[in-house]
Order: C-alpha cells, then sequence, then structure tokens
C-alpha cells in the first residue's frame, strides 16, 4: 500500500466527459444521467483499500441523503483488476452491496476517466455545480485507518450541502484527500504518478 494525496484538480475546471459501465455492463452517463441535477459528486473509490473500506458504509448514508437532496452521485474504480482482483467487477457488486451504496459504481477498465480527472488515490472526491464546474475536490473528512478521528463526512457534506444550495466552496476550506494510489495498468501511469 501506497499512500498518496489527490492532485487537487484546479476549482472551476470543467467536468471531464464521464460514460462508463457498471459491472452488469450498463452504461451510465453524465450527460443523460446527471442532466439538470444540482450537484455531481464523483467519487474514485476501490474495493480492497483500507481508505476506502474505512469509510464505505459512511460514504453510502451520506450519498443517500445527497441523492434525497437532489445530487446525482456516482462513484469510479479506475484500479487494475488484473493485478489486484479484489477490485474486479465482480467483486464491486458484493461491495457496494455490502457497504449499502444506491449509487452508480462505475468500472474505469481503460483508467480514461482517472486520466481526465487527474485522480491519484482511493478514495479522490470531485463535486461539481449545476454548470459542472469544480466547485469541491479533497477529502471525506479527517478521519483515516488507524488516527482515532470519528468517521463523519463533515467536510464534503458540507461541500455537497453549498453546492445544492447554489452556494460556494472556500477553496480554504479543501484538504487533499489521502489514500491508496489507484492501480495504474503497466505503461498507464500518469505524469503525477511517480
Amino acid at each position: 500500500m501506497v499512500a498518496v494525496n489527490s492532485t487537487m484538480l484546479p476549482l472551476g475546471t470543467p467536468l471531464p466527459p464521464l460514460e462508463l459501465p457498471d459491472p452488469t455492463g450498463a452504461v451510465w452517463s453524465a450527460a443523460r444521467d446527471a442532466a439538470g441535477a444540482p450537484a455531481l459528486v464523483v467519487a474514485f473509490v476501490c474495493n480492497h483499500c483500507p481508505y476506502v473500506r474505512h469509510l464505505g458504509p459512511d460514504l453510502g448514508r451520506s450519498a443517500a441523503r445527497w441523492q434525497e437532496a437532489g445530487a446525482v452521485v456516482v462513484a469510479v474504480n479506475a484500479n487494475d483488476a488484473d493485478a489486484y482482483p479484489d477490485d474486479s467487477p465482480e467483486a464491486m457488486l458484493a461491495t457496494a452491496d455490502g457497504w449499502g451504496w444506491t449509487f452508480p459504481y462505475l468500472v474505469d477498465a481503460e483508467q480514461s476517466a482517472a486520466h481526465a480527472f487527474a485522480a491519484a488515490c482511493t478514495p479522490d472526491f470531485y463535486v461539481f455545480d449545476a454548470a459542472r464546474q469544480l466547485a469541491y475536490r479533497g477529502r471525506f473528512d479527517g478521519s483515516t485507518p488507524g488516527n482515532d478521528v470519528p468517521v463523519t463526512g463533515d467536510e464534503l457534506d458540507a461541500a455537497v450541502r453549498s453546492v445544492l444550495a447554489g452556494g460556494s466552496v472556500p477553496a480554504d476550506d479543501q484538504v487533499a484527500s489521502i489514500g491508496c494510489n489507484i492501480k495504474w495498468r503497466p505503461g498507464n501511469e500518469p505524469p503525477w504518478f511517480a
């Protein structure tokens, strides 16, 4: 396990194209499936990372509240499932079910979405506003495995609620996420992966 921080994509960045299949092969499209939503939350996650496992059920509960308030939530698994079979599409179905996730959990087998979002770690969170401009990027909260800080999701929750209300999220309130590095396919490593 290599712990890395998110790259902190510049605020105001337009939503990159996002059209990926879920583990059953059904294709989810941001242009179609998030059309008109006041907020879009994109989470880069995986099944096996201890940082994701630490907050998985809490993310499910938070996402349910955001969805009820009108946000669209989607998760993306960009890990190389050949090298990390715990992150296979079949395992994704069981993980999402076990954690109570009611949002799409997508397979980025080519890692194109991870490249487009400059995603670096799992978990890595992005919130886009109604105009699909990046309003927040960073962590769920200050809790990590073993630091004894309770998992609350308060930082991401405050960002989502602000965007849903048509507001902004001060840059000073945004802290880089930390987690396992995305498991890049050999030869597909991005420039920010050292």
